[in-house]
């Protein structure tokens, strides 16, 4: 496997990540129904990847994104700066004092326990990053310039709106024209690509990005809904997983999409909000590579996970250049992220390679 990632003496940033931040808004181990009172996190599809990039795994990171400039907006940059990430490449949309022009988004999420499952209530229409264009970002400054090595973003973002499918793409052409390693988790959402085209939209848009994409990051929904691609002989309500039919289908897209240098996805079997069984497998030059297996895992809060999983492959593709050593750096991460509360990663690289490496749960003293 050949990423061909820039030299990292030419480049201002490792890794940058493209996408929406919201304001998390956590009941704790109550419902959002009956809260009286949340704590206040940061979170994102595409920024829990690259904010886990440095608070974990120690590169030098930004965030490509939007807000409205208004006191929230404030309080996400200061949040995003606690966690090391830079902010210099955030845009700043001029808003009225009720959020008629843009806002800032907010998601509540509810832990879940249990055989109680969790919730996610996300307020985030017409977001200051929704609206954004191509032209509020200087992507040739920002990649030719500046230089990133590597770039993420994902079909979170994308769905945000009719805009944020143009920003998208021309961030991706730009990004490969500067030679931008580019990773992608397809995250498909039918309710948020529901408002600007539904399926056939989330099809053509995600084809296109495909093209430009060298990490395709995406379960078997995502695989099938957003490219077309289907996994045979899966149990219709998906309650057992083929694993030969799944990798047979993550073969068949690195057919397609001969551009793609790894594909990789988790596994997750649910047995109740606070009980899942976690692996994750990864195609690289033909061949497919299975992480070790965390079951019984147990769970203090799900939400970000397959981000940590993203964020410890990615770590592990610019490090190591091993397929097989990636997908566990990404396993081990995602897993570790799921027993803290909040959509990022409290982890550190040393125990991440502890878990990789068999470490059990016995005190540290």
């Amino acid at each position: 496997m050949e990423l061909n990632l820039r030299p990292r003496e030419e480049c201002k940033f490792d890794a940058a990540s493209l996408g929406e931040i919201m304001l998390r808004l956590d009941p704790g181990e109550g419902r959002i129904r009956t809260a009286r009172s949340f704590r206040a996190w940061e979170g994102g599809g595409e920024y829990n990847v690259i904010r886990g990039l440095h608070k974990c795994f120690g590169m030098n990171t930004a965030v490509i994104t939007a807000f409205a400039d208004n006191e929230v907006g404030k309080l996400m940059k200061d949040f995003i700066e606690q966690g090391g990430v830079n902010t210099d490449l955030i845009y700043w949309k001029k808003t009225d004092g009720i959020g008629r022009i843009c806002r800032n988004g907010i998601n509540f999420t509810e832990r879940g326990f249990g055989i109680r499952g969790a919730v996610g209530c996300s307020d985030r229409a017409n977001t200051a990053i929704s609206q954004a264009t191509p032209e509020d970002f200087d992507f040739d400054y920002i990649f030719g310039k500046l230089g990133v090595r590597w770039l993420h973003t994902g079909g979170i973002y994308a769905a945000l709106s009719e805009q944020s499918c143009e920003t998208v793409i021309a961030a991706c052409k730009t990004a490969k024209k500067y030679g931008t390693v580019i990773s992608y988790d397809l995250n498909y959402r039918p309710s948020m690509w529901s408002a600007i085209g539904g399926l056939e939209k989330a099809r053509e848009v995600n084809r296109e990005v495909a093209k430009y994409v060298d990490v395709m990051i995406g379960n078997e929904e995502d695989f099938t809904a957003c490219l077309g691609f289907e996994i045979e002989g899966n149990d219709a309500n998906l309650k057992e997983l083929n694993i030969e039919g799944y990798k047979k289908m993550i073969g068949k897209a690195a057919e397609t999409y001969p551009n793609f240098k790894v594909v990789a996805t988790t596994l997750r079997t649910v047995k109740t909000a606070t009980v899942n069984d976690w692996k994750a497998i990864c195609w690289s030059d033909g061949e497919i590579y299975q992480s070790k297996e965390y079951n019984g895992l147990e769970i203090m809060d799900r939400v970000g996970g397959g981000d940590s999983f993203a964020s410890g492959l990615v770590y592990g593709l610019m490090t190591t250049g091993d397929a097989e050593k990636a997908v566990n750096y990404g396993a081990a991460h995602g897993a570790l992220a799921m027993t803290t509360p909040g959509d990022t990663s409290m982890a550190s690289v040393n125990e991440v390679e502890a878990i990789m490496g068999g470490a059990g749960a016995r005190v540290k003293r």
